[in-house]
This record gives structure tokens, sequence and C-alpha cells, in this order.
């Protein structure tokens, strides 16, 4: 008797432990503490540029909402919120099955806005995630990090599409023109100036060496001249004498 109680105890915990450990297996996992706070600052630089509010909202097959959040915070919608005016949103839906069900896991990933959107302009956001590798199968296999990667991604597509105007650049204040640089030399001079200045110190040292003997041989000439006048005049003396 109390063996068989013991086998149907035994029975009933492996059971049990299935049930449980395929309960959690069907329970979609939300984005990281990190990746919500880094979305949520993302979202924020890019609502105040762009005047639109940008969100999230993950929910399970059940109806239970996994995780919210927008650029006003971690779980805080932007849909009816009073500062919000205009908004957008990535809405996924992600259920997963039992092994032993013929239906398969199963994700829906929609974009949601305010009325000033139209549905062209929210379809073809939603069909622009897709080229960001945002489609069914990476919903199923990282939802939580899907969901917040699509929010993020949101503004580069509303930009894309015309929607809004991308971000404005941030330009400092003018500065006066710069003076023009000085007419830059030959390069010839540059290349040969240690040529030049030598052949420049031969030509001046050249002309001092003329000028010299100029003064010299005008000296020596005055000179010469001199000598001939002592002695023509000695002469004529001689002369008078005799006669």
């Amino acid at each position: 008797m109390w063996g068989g109680i013991a086998v149907a105890v035994v029975l009933a915990t492996a059971v049990a432990a299935v049930a449980l450990t395929e309960e959690n297996s069907l329970v979609v996992p939300p984005p990281t503490a990190t990746e919500q706070n880094d979305t949520v600052a993302l979202l924020r630089d890019a609502a105040e540029q762009q005047d639109i509010c940008y969100g999230w909202e993950l929910e399970q097959w059940d109806g239970e909402i996994v995780s919210a959040g927008s650029n006003l915070g971690a779980g805080i919608s932007v849909v009816g919120h009073p500062q919000c005016p205009r908004w957008l949103r990535v809405a996924a839906t992600v259920e997963y099955t039992p092994e032993s069900s013929e239906v398969e896991d199963f994700a829906a990933v929609a974009v949601e806005g305010s009325s000033e959107f139209t549905y062209d302009h929210l379809l073809g956001l939603a069909a622009g995630l897709s080229r960001f590798g945002l489609d069914e199968a990476a919903f199923l296999q990282e939802p939580g990090w899907a969901v917040t990667r699509a929010a993020v991604s949101l503004p580069l597509l509303v930009v894309e599409r015309g929607v809004a105007s991308p971000e404005p650049l941030v330009t400092s204040a003018p500065v006066a023109a710069p003076s023009p640089p000085p007419a830059a030399g030959s390069d010839l001079w540059r290349e040969r100036s240690g040529w030049l200045i030598g052949a420049t110190g031969m030509m001046l040292i050249g002309v001092l060496l003329v000028a010299v003997g100029l003064v010299q041989w005008r000296r020596r000439r005055g000179e010469a001249a001199g000598a001939d006048g002592r002695g023509e005049g000695t002469a004529a003396a001689r002369t008078v004498e005799r006669a």
C-alpha cells in the first residue's frame, strides 16, 4: 500500500514538473533592464528633435503585457498621454505553443500611431522594420531585444519616409575668415639657395677686388704722371741755364 502511494506521489511530482517546465517555456521573456534604459534614452533624444513620442509594447498570447515603455520612461505608454499628442509605437504579440501542439509559434508586429499618421504611413513603417532584420523570426527568438530594437528604428524610418525632418546639426558660431597665406616662393630658389648665396658672395668679392684694382691703378697713374711732370721741368731749367 505504502509503495503504491509513493509511486503515485513520484508520478504526480514528475507530471507537475513537466507541466511547470512546459508552462515556463511558453512565457515570453521581456527586455532586460539595460535594454529598456538604453532604449528610453535613445527615444528621448529622437522625441526632442522630431517632436514625436516613440514607444513599444510587447504582449503575450494571453493578452498579458510583458513590457511597455517610451521616451517618457520604462513602463510609461505614449497612448493617450498628455505630453504626447503625436506618437508612434511598435506593438508586438508573441505566442509560444507547446511542443505537443500542431500549431506553430506565432509573432505579429505592427506600428501604431496617433491620428496624424495615415494607415499607409503605419503600414510602410511596419514593413521597413524587416530591413533591419526585425522580422517574425527575430521576435520569436528574442522578443525583448527585438521590440526595443524596433522602437529605436522608428525615428530612422520616419525620416526616411519623409514623415519628419532629420535631426538638425549643431553648428558653432561663425568665425572670421582666415587671412590668405603668403605667396609661395619658387622651388628653384629653395632648392638652390646654397649655390645662389655662394655665387652672390663671389660676385661681391669680385666687385670689391675690381674696385680696389681701379683705385690702385688710378693712384699709380697719378704718381706716374707727377713723376713725368717733374722730369720735364728739370730738363727745361737746365736748358735755360746753358743758354
